[in-house]
């Protein structure tokens, strides 16, 4: 199959009301930018007498994790009362999934990362409808940067706008969150199309880098909501394409995720498909 590639803006979704859009970004941008103070001052193993494991010893959670997802939650409670939330550490409000709106927060994407020093995760955050993220933002604290997208008004990086422009895969660099054996075989196909591929432990991060421009491709497989709902609201609206394992157009797809920059998302599918 094919993809459709379009260079044009992103469809607009379902409409929002231009004063709450402003407003969900601005509440949104303020959290992220205390998110990335946090961070950035408790990263690395040593601050961490309160870290645990989850479901096995890599998958961390800390008292970071659950202050910012508290404090998150504390404040869109406030901002947005009529809102619920889910969130990584405390689940899901009760009737989100059926509401017109949602907030969707990872307090810290790449936790391990986050508690090893590894300069690579994210706080993420999105408001997302029935037609998929309407707002989203990220805070990347190592560079010192927050990424803020809404619905039709494009992305800015520290307040300068960005996009992803055409390109073919060859000599770029794909990010990849995929399991062993599949992420193995991908690689393999990617290398022998001479392309590189990076794993680095934030489904968040890795999109980022498609809507900045970084990477022709991001690769994904097992993740959650929360881990890449503000992260594809960059990418769309960076005008990159989001699909799901089958190459059918999805902006919040279950099962595998292919995020791409126009022209690049044939091949990066057929890398996927021949690694199955």
């Amino acid at each position: 199959m094919t993809v459709q590639q379009h260079s044009s803006a992103p469809a607009p979704g379902l409409p929002v009301e231009p004063g709450m859009l402003s407003r969900a970004l601005e509440v949104a941008g303020r959290l992220a930018n205390d998110a990335a103070e946090v961070i950035t001052a408790t990263a690395g193993r040593d601050h961490h007498s309160g870290a645990a494991h989850k479901s096995s010893p890599f998958d961390w959670v800390t008292d970071t994790d659950r202050t910012l997802e508290r404090h998150t939650r504390r404040v869109l409670a406030a901002e947005f009362p009529e809102i619920p939330v889910v969130g990584e550490e405390y689940g899901a409000d009760h009737g989100a999934l059926a509401a017109r709106y949602r907030w969707v927060v990872d307090p810290v994407d790449g936790t391990a990362n986050y508690v090893a020093g590894f300069p690579w995760c994210a706080y993420s955050l999105a408001l997302v409808d029935a037609a998929g993220p309407v707002v989203g933002v990220i805070a990347d604290p190592s560079r010192a940067q927050i990424y803020a997208a809404a619905r039709g008004r494009g992305v800015r990086a520290n307040g300068v706008p960005v996009r992803a422009v055409p390109r073919s895969p060859t000599g770029g660099l794909v990010c990849t969150e995929l399991g062993p054996a599949r992420g193995a075989r991908f690689t393999q196909e990617a290398v022998a199309a001479h392309a590189g591929v990076r794993a680095l432990g934030s489904s968040a991060l890795a999109i980022t880098q498609v809507a900045l421009g970084h990477a022709v491709a991001a690769v994904l497989e097992d993740y959650r909501e929360w881990d890449v709902a503000g992260a594809v609201c960059l990418a769309v609206e960076a005008g990159a394409l989001v699909v799901d394992g089958a190459g059918r157009p999805d902006p919040l797809p279950e099962g595998a995720m292919i995020v791409a920059a126009p022209g690049a998302v044939d091949a990066v599918l057929g890398w996927w498909r021949a690694a199955a």
